[in-house]
């Protein structure tokens, strides 16, 4: 009886312990991104830095070189969007005169004719708007210069925690074995055959979690440049491939590639067409993300099923925000493994089988 209640003051003392430490990362999210992020580049790319010391390479260079590798991926990118903004910024610089004349013919009289707004796009109508509105046009300056004071400083964390990450990165994948040692050395020795035998359990969910990743990528990225040629959009294979590889950001790589398609569609200055089309291509592309291929190559993989993957992502949103969503599959599917471990010792625990079970 002393050992049960022994038992039971023990797992009650963990079980506030696992609160308190859950309690502390929610309040302590917006220092911890840059940490978690390197955290998961980090966990990435272990294995290819253990290859790389078992060829005879010293770790720091291997490190090093991995690193640089990820760079490279994302100058890659930089690579394929720059030129993209720069076209885009030119088309818009020499068309201007163009989209402007062709508003002022075909959306003003509809204007005029619906709402009674007479309003003609040039330089003097513009300035006499301006006059005609000063007090709201200083109002708007004002709300526009707070909000930049704002983003200014929200843009200096950002670029802080950019920094930071790679450093940290840096440290765990030099340190990973140490690390990985006193996390073992640490856990309690009669729960670490099991809590090992847990953890390889999540790794190769984690894995399965990866591979499925990848796999939406390369299918967006595929369907996103086929669709948006389909729709006559210039510069689909470049605006596709990126919003494929972006979406591993949840909603920010969506957006950003509906931003891009769009910009591009209203450049080309050939009517609605082209316009509805991307939103056409995007509504379906976010469809078949959400519904199809996530919970399906994603979910199925780390065994979640479709609606656990759509919710997990909802509230891990809801209650850590952006971070919340980036980590949403991964750890829904570290605490699936241990959901099965629980639900196995409850269909066995006495309470579960009654008094007279064993």
């Amino acid at each position: 009886m002393n050992n049960q209640r022994a038992d039971r003051l023990q797992t009650l003392i963990w079980s506030a312990l696992g609160l308190a430490i859950l309690w502390l990362l929610y309040l302590l999210g917006p220092i911890l991104s840059p940490f978690l992020l390197a955290g998961i580049f980090a966990y990435i790319c272990a294995p290819l830095v253990e290859w790389l010391e078992q060829k005879r390479l010293p770790r720091p260079i291997g490190v090093l070189l991995v690193m640089l590798l990820l760079v490279g991926i994302l100058v890659t990118l930089l690579l394929i969007l720059l030129p993209l903004l720069t076209e885009e910024a030119q088309q818009l610089a020499s068309r201007l005169p163009e989209g402007i004349e062709l508003i002022n013919q075909n959306w003003m009289p509809w204007l005029k004719e619906h709402f009674g707004i007479q309003f003609k796009l040039d330089p003097a109508s513009f300035s006499k708007l301006m006059m005609d509105n000063r007090d709201s046009v200083q109002l708007i300056a004002q709300k526009l210069f707070e909000s930049l004071k704002i983003g200014g400083v929200a843009l200096f964390g950002i670029i802080a925690n950019l920094l930071l990450a790679p450093v940290v990165m840096f440290y765990l994948l030099n340190d990973w074995r140490p690390i990985l040692s006193r996390i073992d050395n640490a856990i309690p020795r009669p729960w670490h055959d099991k809590t090992l035998q847990i953890l390889h359990q999540v790794d190769a969910v984690l894995a399965e979690f990866l591979r499925g990743q990848l796999a939406v990528m390369l299918l967006l990225a595929t369907y996103y440049s086929v669709a948006l040629a389909l729709a006559g959009i210039s510069f689909a294979l470049p605006v596709g491939i990126l919003t494929g590889l972006l979406v591993f950001i949840p909603y920010l790589g969506y957006a950003g590639g509906l931003a891009m398609a769009l910009l591009v569609a209203i450049l080309q200055f050939t009517g609605m067409g082209p316009i509805f089309g991307v939103l056409v291509v995007y509504a379906l592309g976010q469809a078949l993300e959400s519904f199809i291929f996530t919970p399906w190559l994603v979910g199925k993989r780390i065994g979640l099923h479709p609606l656990a993957v759509i919710f997990a992502l909802l509230a891990f949103g809801q209650l850590f925000g952006f971070v919340g969503v980036l980590l949403a599959l991964p750890v829904s599917a570290a605490l699936l493994v241990g959901l099965r471990e629980v639900s196995r010792l409850y269909l066995v625990s006495r309470f579960y089988r009654g008094s007279g079970g064993t």
